[in-house]
């Protein structure tokens, strides 16, 4: 096939772009910045119109990745490349003719607070989604699900907490954190938590491109399968990547209020002349959310729609991060 791979410059993008090519896919990647890729590059930015057009043009599929991750930043950045860039993508693609779209999306997007325990895809709920992340990620998705119909099949798919070696988002984080004696644990750390190794997102997300006659119009959360207490996954993690363990705790609500205070401080330092900007917080209302409750999925579903199960574990991608492993490999 003929695929366009958005987003393809970070560590997700990239690997299912080398992915596609090495199963001999003929891949274009549209990204705001030349790379060293091997692939066809269209420079540009997802909300642009000209740029997009130049990049579905004689495509067959749609990779939908690019998209504002940060924890911090104003709506109007979130809602430019999220909502205003999923929309430009997806007009684009269908003015193309391509047949085959899929969509990047995260579980956060029908999370509303509580926790998630062994649950299945809810719809997205972008009045209810915690955060300007999750809220443009949510829109997003009701964007690109909206499209699916007889001549551009869309599917959603919402790889959970991806991580591998070299992950500058969530690996990375943690591990700095750590090595600077800024990673507490909130609560208790009992919490279960789910996480999807890179190798098996790019799997699950290649998996519905190629069935997406079975999975369009659905939204299919993928993950691992492995769920474990917080505390023990931040733990091992800290530990193959050579930073000690947090050892001290901060209780949830004392997290939530710090996060709330953080965020107001955030909001003046971006209004008030003068003021240092916060660029990476130490913590976030959405932050002390996620760290203080259960966040794992019922696969079986997914599993049976994408005729895919995950084919590398916990245990094995945790010695590949000790290893340094690149990720996807």
């Amino acid at each position: 096939m003929r695929v366009l791979v958005t987003g393809a410059s970070g560590m997700l993008g990239r690997a299912v772009a080398d992915h596609l090519s090495a199963r001999g896919d003929l891949v274009t990647v549209l990204q705001r910045r030349p790379s060293s890729s091997p692939h066809r590059e269209v420079l540009g930015d997802v909300a642009d119109p000209v740029a997009v057009a130049q990049a579905t043009q004689g495509q067959d599929a749609v990779i939908h990745l690019a998209a504002k991750v940060d924890v911090v930043g104003p709506w109007e950045d979130y809602a430019r490349t999220n909502i205003t860039g999923t929309r430009t993508v997806v007009d684009a693609a269908r003015t193309a003719g391509v047949t085959r779209f899929v969509q990047v999306s995260s579980p956060s997007v029908a999370h509303a607070g509580a926790s998630l325990a062994g649950v299945g895809a809810g719809p997205a709920d972008p009045a209810h989604a915690r955060g300007n992340y999750a809220r443009s990620k949510a829109a997003a998705e009701v964007i690109a699900l909206d499209a699916d119909g007889p001549e551009l099949a869309v599917t959603a798919v919402r790889p959970h907490l991806v991580w591998g070696p070299g992950d500058t988002q969530l690996i990375g984080r943690i591990l700095e954190r750590a090595r600077a004696g800024r990673l507490p644990i909130v609560g208790r750390g009992t919490s279960l938590v789910d996480t999807t190794y890179v190798t098996n997102a790019v799997d699950a997300i290649v998996a519905a491109l190629d069935r997406i006659d079975v999975a369009h119009g659905q939204a299919l959360v993928v993950t691992n399968g492995e769920p474990r207490p917080i505390g023990e996954l931040i733990g091992d993690i800290c530990r193959a990547g050579g930073a000690p363990a947090p050892r001290w705790h901060v209780p949830a609500r004392l997290a939530w209020a710090l996060g709330a205070a953080v965020e107001g401080a955030m909001v003046v330092s971006h209004a008030v002349p003068g003021v240092p900007t916060i660029t990476e917080p130490p913590l976030t209302r959405f932050l002390a959310e996620q760290l203080s409750t259960a966040h794992w999925f019922d696969q079986r579903h997914t599993h049976a729609v994408l005729d895919w199960t995950p084919r590398v574990s916990l245990a094995e991608g945790l010695r590949l991060l000790a290893a340094g492993t690149p990720a996807g490999q």
